[in-house]
């Protein structure tokens, strides 16, 4: 198994030995506009290079290496559509024995894998290699807390982003059904809140004006208690006349549409416009009312 110090030396060996391959097309690169662009062509150069040298030699001792130094060369350039499937194929290599290193899996592994899925929006990739990671240790004698470690790190990978839509369905607390699928034609904020929570109960008479001015529009409001109080939230919402429909599991963060969605701050809000897909998150104040308006707009 290679270690994480052996491995950062072995990549200052690799960069030395690629240093050659640099040495070719320089002229282009010196002609660039900026330091900026002058290292983006330095890093396609390596790219190129360590690309050439995995085909030639897909067994190399050093594939790992060779790897994890594409992924950074990915990262700096802004390229990070491989990655997820560059990082895979290093997991591959990884002794996952008794004696791994889960230390290195983490750092060089896990969080590069979510930190770029979540700059990009790619994120099928990092969380098919996640559930991998999770069932591989799955007998380990430290499996639990590698399954806190995943959760924790990996769960804004189930935050919901442009595009994407969400599955909510519940009987609210007037015992009502409500299902967002039903709601195509419709633009809806769905708003994971608490009475409990300052900057919810701040935000709150904005989200009362928006759906009093343009419910006749096609505008509605799903709200997502965190409450362990069921009676705290009858009380809130009747005192501010806030009449859409509530779901309250009187669960707190466990609530099942938190961990479905990895919720894990409020005010967190989803504006999801006509068809049922997400069109803008973490919306507030003035803000609220732009992004509802251009949905609307929306054909």
């Amino acid at each position: 198994m290679v270690g994480l110090p052996t491995l950062l030396g072995m990549k200052s060996i690799a960069l030395s030995a690629l240093a050659l391959a640099f040495l070719l097309p320089v002229a282009a690169t010196v002609r660039a506009e900026s330091a900026s662009e002058i290292a983006a062509g330095f890093d396609k150069q390596k790219i190129a290079a360590l690309e050439a040298y995995l085909e030639k030699t897909p067994d190399a001792p050093d594939a790992q290496v060779a790897l994890s130094l594409l992924v950074d060369a990915h990262i700096a350039t802004g390229e990070t559509g491989p990655v997820a499937d560059l990082i895979s194929r290093r997991y591959a290599l990884l002794d996952k024995g008794p004696g791994v290193n889960f230390a290195e899996i983490a750092n060089e592994i896990v969080r590069p894998l979510v930190e770029t899925a979540m700059a990009s929006g790619e994120r099928t990739g990092a969380k098919e290699l996640l559930a991998k990671i999770r069932e591989d240790f799955a007998a380990h004698p430290d499996s639990q807390r590698i399954g806190q470690f995943l959760d924790q790190i990996g769960g804004e990978l189930t935050l919901p982003g442009v595009g994407d839509t969400m599955e909510i369905a519940f009987t609210d607390l007037e015992g009502k059904d409500f299902d967002l699928s039903k709601l195509g034609d419709k633009v809806v904020l769905v708003d994971f809140w608490a009475t409990w929570c300052g900057p919810c109960v701040a935000e709150m008479p904005n989200v009362v004006k928006a759906y009093e001015r343009y419910r006749d529009q096609g505008f509605e409001v799903v709200g997502i208690s965190l409450d362990e109080d069921k009676a705290a939230v009858e009380k809130f919402i009747s005192d501010r006349s806030m009449p859409w429909p509530q779901h309250v599991d009187g669960k707190g963060w466990e609530n099942e549409f938190a961990r479905q969605f990895g919720i894990r701050g409020i005010p967190a809000t989803f504006l999801v416009g006509k068809g049922g897909k997400v069109v803008a998150t973490n919306l507030r104040g003035p803000d609220l009312d732009a992004a509802i308006e251009e949905a609307l707009a929306a054909p």
